[in-house]
This record gives structure tokens, C-alpha cells and sequence, in this order.
């Protein structure tokens, strides 16, 4: 069975993510700019890198290795064909987390914003036990009402998402990453105008 996100268009998928009343692809920006920054990595592995959202802010003078996963291969193909830039130390890699873990290469640092929620916390624990990394920051949302969709026009071109999605919880992330020695570093918040927020947790393994 295909996963979901196999069959969502990246425009239907950005285009939701850049509505003023949802405002998650700007916010992300500005969160990934930072995250890219803040840790003496060089090699990283992005987890659900969609359309590269964020990747103008990647210098070639820190990074070696930049691996970008994502189940959607025109996602990745996507990314390729908007950062020629990044041609080198960029390296696209389509594999399905929930059942290829094992093709995940080992990194520094890895980053999994609003990906969590789409695996679960078991098999997110698989993949950082795979990539073995020093560093990890996730973004997960936080849902004030029932709805983790926010309304828009584009609403409905995630209905499959149902069957995959996992409702986050900041204790319980911090807990699933404790199990394995990562303990919490930083945790900020950002809200969005919709009553929902997005919180950034970065790890460091002791």
C-alpha cells in the first residue's frame, strides 16, 4: 500500500503551508535557519524535506554532506531541480521510514520537523537509533482544537493523511528521546495564527 504522502502534489502541499491563516512554510523558514546554524555539525540528515523548504539557508562552508529523505520522489526531485547550489554536498535519498530504516546512512545531526507525526514515536526512535546522531532538533505541532488540519482549499487533499497520523505530545517525545540518552536542550515556542503552535526541541545525546 502506498503511503499517503506519495499522492498529495507538492503545489497542493505549499501552497496550504504558505496561507495567511496558516502561515507553517514561513514559520518553518525562519525555525530551519536557525537549526541549520546552531550546533558544530558537518553533516546533516533532514527527515520529510518535501520541497526543500529552508534549504537556502544551508552554507557550503559548514556543511560537507546534506542528506535529504523523503518518501515522495517527486519531492526529492523537486529539491534537486531548485537548489543546483547545493549540487555536491546535497545527496537525495527516497526512502519510506516506516519500512526502510535500515537504508538510513548515519549523520551528526539529524532535524525531523512535522515528521514525528507521521511515523510515530516507535519508529522514530528506529531511525535515530539507524542514523546515530549527536544532535537532534524536531519540530512537532500542537494542536489547540481536534482539527490537525488547518481549514483551507486545499483541505481536503489531505484526507489520506488519517490513517498515518499520530497526535504529538512535547512530555512524551522528551521521554521517548530520554530512553535513549538524548536529553532536551532547548525548546522553543512559535504560534501560528490559527490557534496552533509549532515547538521546537532539540536534543544532544550524553
Amino acid at each position: 500500500m502506498k503511503n499517503p504522502w506519495e499522492e498529495i502534489s507538492l503545489t497542493d502541499y505549499e501552497n496550504h503551508m504558505k496561507l495567511g491563516s496558516v502561515m507553517q512554510l514561513q514559520a518553518m523558514n525562519g525555525m530551519m535557519k536557525a537549526q541549520f546554524n546552531d550546533y558544530p555539525v558537518s553533516n546533516i540528515m533532514i527527515l520529510g524535506i518535501a520541497g526543500g523548504n529552508g534549504l537556502e539557508h544551508i552554507s557550503k562552508d559548514k556543511y560537507e554532506r546534506v542528506y535529504g529523505v523523503d518518501v515522495n520522489s517527486d519531492y526529492l526531485k523537486e529539491v534537486i531541480h531548485r537548489y543546483p547550489d547545493l549540487d555536491g554536498i546535497l545527496e537525495c535519498l527516497c526512502i519510506n521510514l516506516l519500512h526502510e530504516v535500515d537504508k538510513l546512512p548515519k549523520t551528526d545531526m539529524v532535524i525531523a520537523n512535522l515528521l514525528i507525526e507521521y511515523i510515530g514515536y516507535a519508529c522514530f526512535q528506529k531511525v535515530i537509533r539507524q542514523a546515530d546522531p549527536k544532535y537532534v532538533s524536531c519540530i512537532i505541532q500542537i494542536n489547540i482544537a481536534d482539527d490537525w488540519v488547518s481549514d483551507s482549499p486545499y483541505l481536503h487533499v489531505f484526507d489520506g493523511l488519517e490513517k498515518v497520523h499520530h497526535k504529538m505530545e512535547e512530555r512524551t517525545l522528551e521521554k521517548i528521546m530520554l530512553e535513549m540518552n538524548y536529553h532536551v536542550v532547548r525548546t522553543i515556542e512559535h504560534m501560528l495564527p490559527n490557534g496552533k503552535k509549532l515547538i521546537r526541541l532539540d536534543f544532544v545525546r550524553n
